[in-house]
């Protein structure tokens, strides 16, 4: 038992030591997704250091029944897995605005990330993550959305 602790706490730092790849120092493209029922998101990635960085997303949803439009900022850790292939986990949060029927209501919301993005030798990223979200004060029911989404970004 006490060989298994130790090698997990030896596993554990290293992942937690490991060097990010340089990744670019921008990124801008789309975050598809369910976004909670706001579709598809403009993403802007922007490199702080070699290990960190921001991220911006705007999403809107115009239909029938409901007009919105959010607005969500992440701070993301990057961790190099393999040449390329990078596995990142953030927090942050946004605010938005939602109308449907003459009920017109704002919202905050705090948020977490965890994904994987792949840097092709060329200037093109491909993304999976997982971004929960914890609204604060909005008119809807669920107070918690979580959304998965693809994002593909081109790196400058």
């Amino acid at each position: 038992m006490k060989k298994v602790l130790i090698l997990s706490l030896f596993v554990l730092g290293c992942v937690f030591t490991a060097q990010a790849q340089n990744f670019s120092k921008n990124a801008i493209g789309f975050r598809l997704g369910d976004n909670d029922g706001f579709g598809g998101e403009i993403s802007y990635q922007r490199g702080i250091t070699s290990k960190n960085r921001v991220e911006v997303d705007l999403g809107w949803r115009n239909s029938k029944q409901v007009d919105a439009v959010k607005l969500a900022g992440l701070y993301q850790w990057v961790w190099n897995i393999d040449n390329g292939l990078n596995w990142y986990a953030g927090a942050g949060g946004g605010l938005g605005n939602w109308s449907s029927n003459g009920t017109n209501d704002a919202f905050l919301f705090v948020a977490g990330n965890i994904g994987v993005e792949y840097n092709f030798d060329f200037p093109l990223q491909l993304s999976l993550d997982l971004r929960p979200e914890i609204y604060l004060s909005d008119g809807v029911s669920d107070d918690f959305g979580p959304d998965i989404a693809l994002g593909i970004r081109y790196r400058f």
